[in-house]
C-alpha cells in the first residue's frame, strides 16, 4: 500500500514537472507584462536607479551580468543560480569568480516584484531590463526590451568557462564565440563599447604589461605612458583584484570615449585594443564609433536587443522562479522526492 502510494505521488509529480518543463512555444515582446504586472518596468527602473545612485559602478555591473547570462545557454538567468544539489553555479567560473556583481540588486527587484505580482516576472527579464535601465542611467541609449523570457532549470559552469569571451582571447576566438550566439562583427564591436563604463581587475590585463607574447615584453600596441601608469598599481605578481577603470576619460558615462581611447593605444584589455590592430573590418568600426557617438549608441541598442534574444525560454519552457538564486522545482518538491520517495529531485533534468 505504501509502495503504491509512493508510486502514485511520483507519477503525479512527474506529470506536473512535465507540464512545467515542456515547451509549448511563445514569443517575447515589450508589452508582455502590461496586464499581468503593469508596474513591473517601473519597479525595476526605480530599484536600479537607487542602486546606481548609491554606486555608479553598479550600472556596468548589471550590464555585464546580462552579457554573462546570455552567452551561456541563452538569456535565462542561469547565472543567478547558487550551487544547490546537482546544480554547480556559474558564479564560480573563471570569468565570474570574484568578479561578477549585482546579484543583491536583482534579489531586491525580485522581492519587490513578488510582492506586487507573485510568480509573474521572470529573473531573466529582470536582468535584461536592469541592463537597459543601467545603460540609460549612465547616459546611454534607450531601447524597448522584448519580454516574456522564462528562467532556466539549471546552470552550466562549463559553458560559462568556455563560451564567454575572455580578455586575452585572440580576435578570431572572440569572433567565433560571438558567431556561436548568432552575433556578427558589427555586434561584437558595438557590444564591446559597453566597456565605456565599469572597471577591470589587474589580473585581467597584467599579461599586457609584462609578457604579452611570451618574450618578457609589454604589448607593443599599448601606449607606453599608459603602461607605466598601469604598472604602478598592477605589479608582476600580487594585487590581482586591484581595480582600474576601463575608460580613463569618462569612466561612469556611457559615451564613445572607449573607442577614442583605443585609437591611441589606451584600450585597457587586450580584447579591446585588438579591435583596432588585428582586423581592417573591426578597425573601421572602431573609427566610425570614435567619430560618431550617435552611430555607436544606435548600433549598441540594436545589438543589445539581438543579444537579449539569444535562445530565450518561452511558453511553458523553464519556470518563473520565486527566488532568483534557487530553482523552483528543487525548493518545492525536495521534501517529496528526498524524504517521502527516498531520492533527490534534480532541478537540471
Amino acid at each position: 500500500m505504501a509502495t503504491t502510494m509512493k508510486f502514485m505521488v511520483a507519477l503525479s509529480l512527474i506529470g506536473l514537472m512535465t507540464q512545467l518543463c515542456m515547451s509549448q512555444g511563445g514569443h517575447i515582446y515589450p508589452q508582455f507584462y502590461d496586464h499581468s504586472c503593469p508596474k513591473a518596468k517601473d519597479i525595476v527602473k526605480s530599484i536600479v536607479s537607487q542602486a546606481v545612485a548609491k554606486e555608479a559602478r553598479m550600472a556596468a555591473s548589471l550590464l555585464r551580468l546580462h552579457f554573462h547570462d546570455c552567452f551561456v545557454k541563452g538569456c535565462d538567468a542561469s547565472v543567478l543560480l547558487d550551487s544547490n544539489g546537482k546544480i554547480v553555479s556559474e558564479k564560480g567560473s573563471n570569468p565570474n569568480k570574484n568578479s561578477l556583481r549585482g546579484f543583491e540588486v536583482i534579489d531586491q527587484i525580485k522581492a519587490a516584484l513578488e510582492h506586487e505580482c507573485p510568480q509573474t516576472v521572470s529573473c531573466a527579464d529582470i536582468v535584461t531590463l536592469a541592463a537597459r535601465d543601467s545603460t540609460v542611467l549612465a547616459g546611454g541609449p534607450y531601447w524597448d526590451v522584448p519580454l516574456g523570457r522564462r528562467d532556466s532549470l539549471g546552470a552550466s559552469i562549463s559553458g560559462s568557462n568556455h563560451d564567454i569571451p575572455a580578455p586575452n582571447d585572440t580576435l578570431s576566438t572572440i569572433i567565433t564565440k560571438f558567431k556561436l550566439q548568432h552575433l556578427d562583427i558589427v555586434d561584437l564591436v558595438a557590444l564591446s563599447g559597453g566597456h565605456t563604463i565599469g572597471m577591470s581587475r589587474c589580473t585581467s590585463f597584467r599579461q599586457r604589461l609584462y609578457n604579452q607574447s611570451g618574450n618578457g615584453l609589454a604589448d607593443s600596441t599599448l601606449a607606453e605612458s599608459f603602461a607605466m601608469q598601469l604598472r604602478s598599481g598592477c605589479p608582476r605578481s600580487g594585487s590581482d583584484n586591484n581595480l582600474f577603470v576601463l575608460d580613463q576619460v569618462s569612466p561612469t558615462k556611457f559615451d564613445n570615449f572607449y573607442f577614442k581611447n583605443i585609437l591611441y593605444g589606451k584600450g585597457l584589455l587586450s580584447s579591446d585594443e585588438i579591435l583596432f590592430t588585428k582586423s581592417g573590418q573591426t578597425m573601421a568600426l572602431v573609427k566610425l564609433y570614435a567619430e560618431n557617438n550617435e552611430a555607436f549608441a544606435e548600433q549598441f541598442a540594436k545589438s543589445m536587443i539581438k543579444m537579449g534574444n539569444i535562445s530565450p525560454l518561452t511558453g511553458n519552457e523553464g519556470q518563473i522562479r520565486k527566488n532568483c538564486r534557487l530553482c523552483l522545482l528543487s525548493s518545492v518538491f525536495y521534501f517529496f522526492f528526498n524524504i517521502l520517495l527516498g531520492f533527490q529531485l534534480k532541478c537540471w533534468l
